[in-house]
């Protein structure tokens, strides 16, 4: 079967990612107070990920379709392993990184997939369980452990998307492939459709990030508003 954007298949996917996501908010109480429970989410989720790209790369192998495409160049790739470190590290400058480039790409991924096989194929579920993952793991050191994005931290993490793009751009000139869509616009419907044909899209892209960034930065921004002013009336009143 072929993967059809919008069709059932594809809110499953979604709705397989988003289980992810909601089950960490929703537990998110538990885990800030609960050393081990946190340990055990946080492992799992490293779990999810490493073995995601570990049996990505052996159904290549067995199933004899391995190429060049298949070198840990895409951007969603990247993240996968650096979302795993930095649930082990807990490191706060990585974090940077994952929020933004991981939410952004892995969001991306979700709404128009680059997927050409669909449900019940091996790689269906590992393209939304993986993608899920990626955006998991940022909104726990988020959501449970309390890490912030700032307005510095939306450039930094800018500049590391061109600094990743580098050997993608180079890898793309020697191979004809196109990691992180560098060389030309994916086969698939996707959000670039919408902008200039290459390599003017490139261009795009650079205001398009800024402004997914900023809406990330926003969204957070928001919802620690609206929780601090929950927080605030709920509060029961002295002498009452």
């Amino acid at each position: 079967m072929e993967f059809e954007a919008f069709s059932w298949a594809h809110a499953l996917g979604v709705a397989m990612a988003a289980v992810i996501v909601i089950g960490i908010i929703g537990f998110r109480g538990r885990l800030r107070v609960t050393p081990t429970a946190n340990r055990n989410v946080r492992y799992a989720l490293v779990a999810v990920l490493v073995g995601s790209e570990l049996s990505l790369q052996t159904w290549y192998g067995i199933t004899h379709n391995w190429g060049l495409y298949s070198l840990p160049f895409q951007l969603c790739s990247i993240m996968i392993w650096l979302s795993a470190i930095v649930l082990l590290t807990r490191s706060r400058k990585l974090f940077e990184l994952t929020f933004f480039l991981g939410i952004m790409g892995a969001m991306q991924a979700l709404l128009t997939p680059n997927l050409d096989v669909s449900y019940p194929q091996f790689r269906f579920f590992h393209f939304f369980i993986a993608h899920g993952a990626i955006i998991g793991a940022s909104v726990f050191l988020a959501a449970v452990e309390g890490y912030r994005p700032t307005v510095a931290s939306v450039f930094r993490a800018l500049g590391w998307l061109h600094v990743l793009a580098i050997p993608a751009a180079i890898t793309n000139s020697l191979t004809g492939s196109n990691f992180m869509f560098l060389a030309r616009k994916p086969d698939t419907a996707s959000i670039l459709d919408l902008l200039a044909p290459w390599p003017w899209y490139l261009l795009e892209l650079e205001i398009v990030a800024i402004i997914l960034c900023f809406a990330l930065l926003g969204l957070v921004t928001l919802v620690d508003r609206l929780v601090a002013r929950t927080s605030r009336s709920t509060k029961p009143i002295r002498g009452a």
